[in-house]
């Protein structure tokens, strides 16, 4: 073909699967429907990609998020109109709070029939403006491969998140010029570097400080390996403590000296107690959620705050900051450190502030009640950590009471291995969030901790990890209640137990056998580690049915509302019920 030769038309669908291809998308989670039949069409014709067959649109969002979380790629997410979208809102929302990157791409019913409540029609973009970070209703198949392209950008630059791209099914069945060379728009800037007067304010702060503490969260495991590593360099040039958010879990080592433990609603004593006592507050990449911060005139009172984030709307949002800081967090901290040592900062020795944490450390907080009898729900993660500690296993959850207790007694040396639902708090999310991690990384032991209520959420992925063959674990604590909110309605409405015992659950076992996987189940505290090492040591996937403790509390605690000196550390000092302002903010 000659220069001057027209370029070769396409139809929409085509055009859509080489823009993929073009952005290095090898895998795509999604379930067909009529309106993205052109769309799969297109997917049967070629090889790079890969498609990933989901049981129910929520597991493909879900899939996707565990796919992007654990390999930095952007997942993307293939579902049809109506139904389909609406399905996927969950996914879509929770991508959104947690800042994951997703591609989502929904059929839509053909331009001339939008607005006129045609089958299988919604307003996908309606629905979906204020969960996602930006959305898109394609009219034009020769707009397609720009706007993808531009998606891609959007959803990786910045803040990340989840964009949604809505094709009429007319549109994929019309064709275009095929030129996928055409450059994305550039309407949109992204915080990259901090200005350096900032970071010279800052690094001035952290250096004169008597008591300072580095506040991290998922923003450092969404910039990437190298901020997890500059993070670790800056906590050793300046000696400060670090804790972390939920999310931020492996950014600095668990077995790291500087480490606090989590801070936050069931965070460690030691972490909140500094967070609270501390003179100077260097938060990085999170955004002082209100599981964070507990009361919010008792926040730190006394500190001087240092917000470095990426996104602008965040600072000032929730807690008012001393020295606000735009900028991608593992690159300011680089400049940082960078600073330190061009002025040649000695690491401070801190003794003072180290010796009030370590009595704090001596409350021991994270210690329960022993048992030979039942196996505690505590001892299980502890257990289970001790028997993959070598393998360096991605670890998905569940939500509820044993996504806490693995926060608290499961410990990450590094980013990218710890993927949980923080912002949105979705059950359901485990297990397609683990398959997606096992395509992502199909040599990693990929273990979904689950409660029993949560894991019947998307139970019925199980069906993808058989179909593909993905060697996905399953360790649930089932204690037979839904357990956080047990334990909320012990502590706040005086054990009036409405709803929350879970009657009639399936035999877990025999359950996974239906699906061709391996069971097993166990009761007893002394058969335990061999239990586990039945589970590991199977080459398919598994569902262990670990009978736990049925009326253990996730403690410490920071009852909602209250200060983070107001922790209930035991189930011994829980007295009364909460008030209604405390009821409110549950």
């Amino acid at each position: 073909m000659n220069k001057d030769s027209p370029v070769p038309e396409k139809s929409g669908a085509e055009i859509l699967i080489d823009t993929l291809i073009e952005q290095g998308v090898d895998t795509v989670f999604g379930y067909p429907g009529g309106a993205v039949l052109p769309i799969y069409d297109a997917l049967f014709q070629q090889t790079k990609i890969r498609h990933i067959l989901v049981r129910h649109e929520a597991g493909a969002a879900h899939a996707a998020e565990g796919y992007a979380r654990s390999t930095g790629k952007p997942g993307v997410v293939l579902v049809t109109s109506g139904p389909g979208a609406t399905n996927a809102v969950t996914g879509i929302a929770d991508a959104f709070m947690d800042s994951i990157p997703l591609i989502v791409l929904t059929g839509q019913v053909a331009t001339n029939l939008i607005g006129s409540d045609a089958f299988q029609e919604a307003d996908t973009i309606g629905i979906t403006r204020h969960c996602s970070k930006h959305n898109y209703l394609v009219k034009d198949p020769a707009e397609l491969a720009t706007v993808v392209r531009e998606a891609f950008t959007i959803a990786t630059k910045g803040r990340p998140g989840p964009v949604v791209i809505d094709i009429p099914k007319n549109v994929q069945v019309a064709t275009a010029a095929s030129d996928v060379k055409r450059p994305a728009r550039t309407r949109f800037t992204f915080a990259g570097e901090a200005d350096y007067t900032e970071i010279n304010r800052a690094v001035e702060l952290i250096a004169k400080a008597k008591a300072p503490i580095l506040y991290t969260g998922g923003g450092i495991i969404n910039s990437g390996p190298a901020a997890s590593e500059a993070l670790r360099e800056l906590a050793e040039l300046t000696g400060a403590p670090v804790t972390s958010t939920l999310m931020g879990l492996g950014a600095y080592p668990a077995s790291g000296e500087a480490w606090l433990g989590m801070l936050g609603m069931h965070g460690t004593y030691e972490a909140n107690m500094a967070m609270n006592q501390c003179d100077v507050m260097v938060c990085l990449g999170a955004r002082f959620d209100d599981r964070v911060t507990g009361r919010l005139d008792a926040f730190s009172p006394d500190s001087i705050k240092i917000h470095v984030d990426i996104d602008r709307s965040s600072m000032n949002k929730t807690v008012r900051v001393d020295l606000p800081i735009v900028a991608d967090v593992g690159t300011a901290m680089r400049q940082m450190i960078d600073v330190w040592k061009g002025r040649k900062y000695k690491k401070q020795p801190l003794d003072q502030w180290w010796s009030r944490i370590a009595g704090w450390r001596a409350v021991d907080c994270l210690s329960y009640p022993g048992s030979t009898q039942e196996i505690m729900p505590q001892y299980a993660i502890e257990r289970l950590f001790e028997a993959t500690k070598d393998k360096a296993p991605i670890i998905t959850t569940e939500v509820g009471q044993h996504q806490m207790w693995a926060a608290q007694h499961f410990h990450f040396d590094a980013p990218n291995k710890w993927l949980t639902s923080g912002g949105l708090g979705t059950m359901g999310y485990g297990l397609p969030a683990a398959i997606g991690a096992q395509m992502g990384d199909p040599n990693a032991l990929v273990i979904d901790i689950a409660g029993e209520a949560s894991i019947q959420m998307n139970i019925q992925e199980m069906a993808t990890a058989t179909q593909y063959r993905l060697p996905v674990k399953v360790f649930i604590l089932n204690n037979e209640w839904m357990g956080m909110v047990r334990q909320w309605q012990e502590l706040t409405y005086e054990s009036r137990y409405s709803e929350s015992y879970s009657d009639s659950l399936p035999d877990f076992v025999a359950l996974a056998e239906a699906y061709g996987w391996k069971g097993i189940r166990c009761d007893d505290p002394a058969k335990l580690d061999d239990a586990i090492a039945e589970m590991l040591a199977y080459d398919g996937p598994v569902m262990f049915d670990c009978r736990v403790h049925k009326t253990s509390n996730c403690f410490p605690m920071i009852p909602s509302g209250a200060a983070h000196t107001d922790m209930i550390l035991s189930a011994d000092q829980v007295s009364g019920t909460m008030d209604d302002e405390a009821k409110a903010l549950v």
